[in-house]
This record gives structure tokens, sequence and C-alpha cells, in this order.
């Protein structure tokens, strides 16, 4: 595991919101940092690690992360989306965050007229978006119907489902990101993969292929 990693200076305080609440840290560069630790569960520090990687490669504009003395991810300048920011997201972009949570069973970005937490951000001043919170992915309780009925952009379903063309674009995608399903493995503290003494974490690298060659299969765009 040769990433760079960022050691923290300072502990600000604490989320209030999320399942996790991460840290509110600075780091020694100078950057604020959402950050997470064992207080999350091994389980979610890979999701969210493996997930955030693989984000980047199929090319959706994520929030910078790194990791420190435990994983983390850097804070970037925006508010939560809403139902009257989400609106202002391209179709284009907004599909690709779809197809992208599809294929990680990520069900964890909720928005809906009644609410909801779709964990994006939205930058008001450079009105570009950034993807967060990817802890909840590889979900093996994941929920089709519900996903797609609660996803923050769901409507865009329809558009890939029925669309040969669009699903052989995302497909080829998914194929450069499982070119590179090694570094990532590579780049996982070893420790992660373990609770304390020996005894596994639950989650593992099969589990996680298993998911991600989904895509394989001649059913991968059936909705219930």
């Amino acid at each position: 595991m040769n990433e760079p990693t960022v050691v923290i200076e300072e502990v600000m305080g604490r989320a209030r919101q999320g399942i996790t609440r991460p840290f509110i840290c600075r780091g020694d560069d100078g950057h604020g940092y959402y950050v997470k630790g064992r207080d999350a569960g091994r389980r979610s520090l890979v999701c969210e690690w493996v997930a955030a990687q693989l984000a980047t490669r199929f090319g959706l504009p994520i929030a910078d992360y790194a990791l420190a003395e435990v994983p983390a991810e850097l804070i970037v300048p925006g508010r939560g989306l809403d139902l009257t920011t989400r609106a202002l997201v391209g179709v284009e972009q907004a599909t690709d965050v779809l197809v992208f949570d599809w294929w990680l069973h990520n069900e964890d970005r909720h928005l809906t007229a009644f609410g909801g937490n779709p964990n994006l951000l939205w930058d008001v001043q450079t009105e570009q978006l950034a993807v967060i919170d990817h802890n909840q992915a590889f979900d093996p309780s994941f929920n089709a119907a519900h996903f797609l009925a609660s996803h923050v952009f769901g409507a865009c379903w329809n558009r890939v489902s029925t669309d040969l063309v669009e699903q052989a674009k995302y497909l080829e995608k998914m194929e450069l990101v499982l070119a590179d399903l090694n570094i990532v493995r590579d780049s996982i503290p070893e420790d992660w993969w373990f609770v304390d003494d020996g005894v596994p974490a639950k989650v593992s690298w099969d589990e996680i292929v298993r998911c991600l060659e989904r895509c394989h299969q001649s059913d991968f765009w059936t909705a219930p």
C-alpha cells in the first residue's frame, strides 16, 4: 500500500449528520477533512475507499479524498444537494451518478419530495457537483425497487435502461475501471480487512469483485 497519507494535526469537532459521524479535522497540508476511523467500522472504510477510487476512474466529480492515519475525505465548499439544486445538474452527469450507484449497489443517495440525504454537494460558486460518502456501497441487502424509487436521479433510469447505445457506453467505462481493480486492491491498508486480533471484517474483496462483475450479466439493466 503506497498511497500518500495526511497527518491530522487538529480535531475541530464531529459532524452531526451521517451514520458514521466523521470527525472534522485539519491536516498537516492545511486542508480540512472529514475523517472516518475505526468507529465507522472496517466494512465502511473498505467500501468508502474502494468506491471513491472507482468513482474517480468512472469519471464522476467526486470530492477529493486521501488516506490519513484513518481514511479521510477532503471537505468541498458547497451545500448539500436539494430538490432545487438537483434541477441544475445536467442529465448526462445525473445519469452517470445513477449508473455508478446501480453498479456498486449503493442505495445511500436518497432524495424525494419527502426529503432525504443524497450525499451530494453543490458548489454554488462554480455550479459543480461533488459526490461524497460511499461507505454503504456493495450493500448485500440492496433493494433495486427502493433504489429506483428513491434515488436522487432515479428519473434518469429509462434513459439508459432502454437504450443499447447508452448501455454499451457505460459498459466500456466499467471495463476500464475493472482493468484497474488490482491497483485498487493493493491500495487498501491490510489491517482494514480485520476487526482486531485476526478477526475478519464483515467485507471481503471477493464480495466486492462479484458485485462489480455483474455488469457482464445479461440482466444487469433489468429492473423489478
